[in-house]
């Protein structure tokens, strides 16, 4: 038996597309979209390749965090590396790369804790976040073009990074990526 709640609502018809924008990044497509009512409205897309996020932890039990400095919001937050993939590539070879460029560590073993939309209103960026288990440095640095600082948290402290207060994360997917670990962790 079903009820009209389980029933997926229906899309709009698109009808015409164009580039909005393109940069180096972020490209907008505008669609001219008929409505299941008849009416005709407007929809843009930031489109995205895609993203990782990665969960590190070191042998010694410390998560790898970033203080990074984000132009949009003109603040720095604490969150996982995270980075975009690049064409052909795979989430787990991006997770990798991303990890050791943005952390100097290498993780052992990769699990994945989630894969979802960004933020489906407006973009079709889909994030992928791993945990990496038993990371370790590396050589090389940390590219100085990067505006991010590498922190050692003890992950017996993580409680208090997803717990509302003043040390609260502020972002989406370090925010879901914490709070998963401890279901990976078992």
């Amino acid at each position: 038996m079903s009820n009209a709640g389980d029933e997926n609502p229906p899309l709009g018809e698109t009808l015409s597309s164009r580039r909005g924008f393109d940069g180096a990044l972020v490209h907008v497509r505008v669609d001219r979209v008929r409505l299941p009512s008849g009416r005709i409205t407007t929809r843009e897309t930031v489109e995205h390749p895609g993203s990782v996020a990665i969960v590190g932890v070191t042998k010694s039990h410390q998560v790898l965090l970033l203080r990074q400095s984000h132009h949009a919001i003109r603040r720095t937050l604490l969150g996982i590396p995270a980075g975009t993939l690049e064409p052909g590539e795979s989430p787990e070879e991006c997770a990798r790369r991303e990890l050791v460029e943005e952390t100097g560590y290498r993780a052992g073993r990769l699990t994945q804790l989630a894969s979802y939309f960004t933020s489906p209103g407006y973009t079709n960026e889909r994030m992928t976040i791993f945990h990496g288990e038993e990371c370790e440095p590396t050589s090389g640095d940390i590219d100085p073009d990067e505006l991010i600082r590498l922190v050692l948290w003890p992950l017996a402290e993580v409680p208090r990074l997803v717990t509302p207060g003043p040390d609260q994360i502020q972002e989406a997917k370090t925010l879901i990526g914490l709070l998963l670990l401890p279901r990976q962790l078992g």
